[in-house]
């Protein structure tokens, strides 16, 4: 038996899409698409639209998506408020943040990934478990602690805070990383007289710079962003980061809105381009470690 096929049969055939979907299937898929892309976006757009408005726009019942934009919230933040010092304290605790915690995130995920040591399993069960507990329960014995070292309102107390969050998930994650690095690299560097710690300075930490970079974001953004930690470790005005300064636009009867909008976007700013900087190596950096061949 043989099926003609002609113009006839062609025409009732479905129509497929790029990949063997209808049309109406595509059409779909892509409308969805199209809807999810624009409630993501419209947080970020109504915060920029909020941040140009003057002051009596915020105050008014309706609602108006352009109403005289100006800068003028902007240009208040920088000059007639501390947000600039808030700023160079926040970059100071954030960046020693990232960088400590790197290496010892670095550290530790190398040492459970190649050496087996008395503690090995108490060791993996610490940073196992130390994730498991929220802020709120962890913040009085830490103050307590840096209360008897005397590190209340000082960097160094607010980034060892910073650093028991950071530091556990980072080297957890970055273990499952070095194991995908073969262990004859290690061997190699041996062979050629490297000590241990040269053999993973000068060999296995350029091999895991996605991993490094997926770490390095993460105790970032741990510091940037955080509030509950430097609100209650930070007492001074002239300590505060930019998320506990913030608060000071928030009063008892008022919150002036167009002044934490124009905040927020600065803030969002540094975020946006450490991102930039590491988001090539993100990808790769959370995936591995997570099959082995």
């Amino acid at each position: 038996m043989t099926i003609a096929a002609g113009p006839a049969g062609v025409g009732r055939a479905k129509q497929k899409g790029p990949k063997g979907r209808s049309t109406a299937a595509s059409i779909a898929l892509h409308g969805t698409l199209a809807v999810a892309s624009l409630i993501a976006v419209f947080p970020v757009v109504w915060l920029l639209l909020t941040s140009i408005k003057p002051r009596n726009a915020w105050d008014s019942a309706t609602v108006t998506l352009f109403d005289h934009p100006n800068l003028g919230n902007y240009a208040f933040v920088l000059s007639q408020t501390k947000f600039l010092r808030w700023l160079v304290n926040t970059l100071i605790v954030a960046g020693a943040t990232t960088v400590i915690g790197v290496l010892l995130a670095a550290s530790t995920g190398y040492a459970v990934s190649r050496f087996r040591f008395p503690g090995f399993r108490s060791v993996m069960w610490m940073l196992l478990i130390t994730q498991m507990f929220p802020v709120a329960i962890l913040i009085v014995p830490l103050y307590n602690l840096m209360a008897g070292l005397g590190l209340i309102n000082t960097f160094p107390g607010l980034m060892i805070a910073y650093l028991t969050t950071a530091v556990p998930f980072c080297a957890w994650m970055l273990k499952g990383y070095f194991d995908t690095i073969p262990v004859q690299i290690d061997e190699a560097g041996q062979v050629d007289g490297l000590t241990p710690f040269g053999t993973f300075w000068r060999l296995v930490l350029p091999l895991a710079k996605p991993g490094l970079a997926v770490a390095a974001f993460y105790s970032f953004i741990t510091a940037w962003a955080e509030v509950a930690y430097a609100t209650t470790f930070m007492t001074g005005d002239e300590s505060y980061t930019l998320a506990v300064g913030m608060q000071s636009f928030v009063s008892e009867y008022r919150a002036e809105w167009g002044y934490m909008t124009a905040s927020a976007v600065l803030i969002a700013i540094p975020a946006a381009v450490v991102f930039l900087l590491v988001q090539r190596h993100l990808v790769t950096g959370l995936t591995a470690g997570a099959t082995k061949s």
